[in-house]
């Protein structure tokens, strides 16, 4: 009977990770042969040696044969708050978790959530690894000032688009411009949104009061000083919830903020004719009162059914986290939005908008020193004393 290969070589190379993993299983069955010729040749006395110590062999070159391929590592799982359904960052959202199931080493799981005010406590909170936010809010969360109690350590993984404000009528009613809202039952969007922020800031510049949603106007009630009815009756819903109570006249109009389009207003404009307010006179206004995240913007006519072209405001997007964040995770998660943008234009086409000379500009909004990295390593600059803020 031929000689098997002596066991220590078989075990040097079952254990090298430079060895085809066919040849380690061939050093393997070599291995078990010298341990069968062994026991073959051993006294018969010596019987219950021999299969003992074959046996530990074969355990033993085993296991080495499974370090030498351990299991691939579990994917990084990581929590998205997005906003409501129906609007872009629901959307967006959406897209990256399913480009996720492409890839070995990330998972996004997205929450539904009210968008930009609540998201920004989420991250803070540990609740929620990151979120969308509008970069004038996220500015307001790392500052600690109102609605904010205290600075949150929020970070920057990119500015991803431009959210254009929407304050949508029916197509034949008087509307024309935001004061002339006095009097109308308004959704303001959902508690804790950006877009609740920005229609508190566009009613207060057109001097109009918010009234809960159960009072009536006609009342005289509207300002508290002189009673002349300069007020709105205040509701506070979600982007789809507004569109079906326009659609059945509960309400006269409601604000939005979001990408373009915005697939709960195109719903809405197929059933129902509907138009935008024109908002541009409010940009210079805004940027005096709350500084330069505030810009002139078009909403071309075709971006949604039968409504006409108008101008509006435009406030930046950004993908946000903790800056607790360990860095590799963080730079992993910019290197999957930028990877995944042919994919996510599948889910929205404002993921057209994502490129990295524009992804870096989220001041006051500090970049997390992850993102910072991925960037540098695409040839993008970016100034380190911005991963100073505490």
């Amino acid at each position: 009977m031929a000689r098997a290969t002596p066991f220590p070589s078989n075990l040097v190379c079952i254990r090298s990770q430079s060895v085809p993993r066919e040849r380690r299983i061939e050093a393997l069955l070599r291995l078990r042969a010298y341990c069968y010729c062994v026991a073959m040749t051993r006294p018969h006395r010596d019987w219950l040696w021999s299969a003992t110590a074959t046996g530990a062999a074969l355990l033993l070159a085993s296991a080495l044969l499974t370090w030498s391929h351990p299991p691939a590592p579990e994917p990084l799982v990581l929590s998205l708050g997005t906003g409501g359904e129906g609007g872009v960052y629901h959307e967006y959202g959406s897209g990256l978790s399913s480009v996720s199931d492409n890839v070995d080493h990330v998972e996004i799981v997205t929450h539904t959530t009210a968008a930009s005010v609540e998201n920004n406590r989420l991250v803070a909170g540990g609740a929620m690894d990151a979120a969308f936010t509008l970069a004038d809010v996220a500015a307001l969360a790392v500052a600690g000032e109102p609605p904010f109690d205290e600075p949150l350590p929020i970070r920057a993984i990119a500015r991803l688009y431009d959210n254009h404000t929407h304050v949508v009528v029916r197509a034949d009613s008087p509307y024309e411009q935001v004061a002339d809202l006095a009097g109308a039952t308004v959704s303001l969007g959902a508690s804790g949104s950006g877009t609740e922020m920005m229609a508190e800031r566009l009613l207060d510049l057109a001097g109009l009061e918010r009234l809960p949603g159960d009072a009536d106007p006609a009342d005289g009630d509207g300002d508290p000083a002189n009673g002349d009815g300069d007020a709105v009756v205040a509701t506070r819903l979600s982007i789809e919830r507004s569109a079906r109570a326009l659609e059945d006249g509960s309400i006269d109009a409601f604000f939005w903020s979001g990408g373009l389009p915005t697939r709960a207003v195109a719903d809405l404009a197929e059933r129902h004719p509907v138009r935008l307010l024109d908002l541009s006179e409010h940009v210079p206004e805004l940027v005096a009162a709350h500084g330069e995240y505030f810009a002139e913007r078009p909403v071309p006519a075709g971006t949604y059914p039968d409504v006409p072209a108008v101008r509006t405001i435009g406030v930046p997007s950004l993908l946000v986290v903790d800056r607790r964040m360990p860095d590799d995770v963080a730079q992993d998660l910019t290197a999957l939005l930028f990877e995944s943008r042919g994919a996510l234009f599948e889910a929205h086409p404002v993921a057209l908008h994502l490129h990295p000379r524009s992804a870096i500009a989220t001041l006051p909004v500090p970049l997390h020193p992850g993102a910072a990295a991925y960037y540098r390593s695409v040839k993008y600059a970016y100034d380190p004393q911005d991963d100073r803020t505490p």
